[in-house]
């Protein structure tokens, strides 16, 4: 029920502060920002296509997995290029390369990519999600594919990187709010950078481990747990998130230093990452009920760990 009541009121929320900006910031483009949308839209297009067919063949639905830290390289790029290489538009595209080569590697690491482009790891939610009713269903499960994996996560993707379209015409020297929004981009780069690293120590030493021949209950603490419960990790529940979605939000505030709103803080720009923190809610309730099936103790980590700003240690019981 509890998490029912989150997504409500976080949906509450988002759909709130769109309409806001949608009704302070109409949607006014110049004729260069439109040609650049367009060529953006394109680009989308080609990727949703892409997606979908070769989900559907190869039956390996993390096609959109592999482009989704690639895709915003180059729509920052683009728009880098079309605002004659402005210099808060090339910051913005580095700060979001950087973060691209990070999440890349992240996924390769994992064994996503492969010669044969169509194959690799394929993410297990979605493994979970089509042994479940109704999505065990081809039509119902192509349909899902199309719509969502496909579409809506490709067309979010390029959501939220509008915020540097909407500033990309600015004449307006780089300021305090471009400081924010660098500077904080910043930080939550390294943030979830130090989170995925130390995600990926624990998973590693805890394979390791089982594969000398123990169980997972004869592994010295706290691999013995299952779950990670070291380093951010014992302070929040997801700093990966937190890191992610704080990156985004922060790269907001470039439409604010650009002069891009007038007289108010809201701007269309910021449907994206508004959006992005929905989308990761999901992702997350979905993976901490599989790891509470999976665990035991994990249960009692979510009772005592905030979900994503890191306050107390966790403490185990065992």
């Amino acid at each position: 029920m509890k998490k029912y009541v989150e997504i409500i009121m976080t949906a509450i929320v988002v759909i709130t502060l769109i309409t806001l900006s949608f009704i302070f910031d109409p949607i006014k483009l110049s004729p260069n920002q439109k040609d650049t949308l367009l060529i953006l839209l394109i680009v989308c297009g080609c990727a949703i296509a892409y997606c979908f067919i070769v989900g559907e063949i190869s039956r390996n639905n993390s096609q959109m997995d592999k482009l989704w830290s690639i895709l915003p390289i180059a729509y920052a790029w683009i728009i880098a290029a079309k605002s004659n290489m402005n210099p808060r538009q090339v910051i913005y595209a580095i700060l979001v390369t950087l973060w691209g080569i990070r999440l890349t590697i992240n996924f390769a690491r994992k064994g996503a990519y492969s010669i044969k482009f169509w194959s690799g790891e394929e993410d297990y939610r979605w493994r979970l999600l089509r042994a479940k009713k109704p999505f065990n269903n081809k039509f119902i499960w192509a349909l899902f594919d199309l719509f969502f994996i496909s579409f809506y996560q490709n067309a979010l993707v390029l959501a939220i990187c509008l915020p540097s379209l909407a500033s990309m015409d600015s004449n307006i020297t780089i300021g305090l709010f471009d400081y924010i929004a660098f500077g904080g981009a910043f930080v939550f780069l390294l943030l979830e950078t130090a989170a995925d690293e130390q995600q990926m120590f624990f998973h590693t030493t805890k394979r390791n481990l089982l594969n000398e021949g123990k169980k997972l209950e004869e592994l010295p603490a706290p691999f013995n747990k299952g779950f990670n419960t070291l380093g951010l990790w014992s302070r929040s529940r997801h700093p990966n998130y937190l890191g992610e979605q704080g990156f985004w939000l922060a790269l907001y505030f470039v439409t604010l230093g650009a002069g891009s709103v007038a007289n108010n803080f809201f701007s269309w720009s910021i449907t994206g990452p508004l959006l992005l923190i929905f989308l990761f809610l999901g992702s997350s309730i979905l993976q901490e009920t599989v790891s509470a099936t999976k665990y035991p103790e994990y249960q009692n980590y979510v009772n005592k760990v905030s979900k994503y700003i890191p306050l107390w240690k966790y403490k185990s019981e065992k």
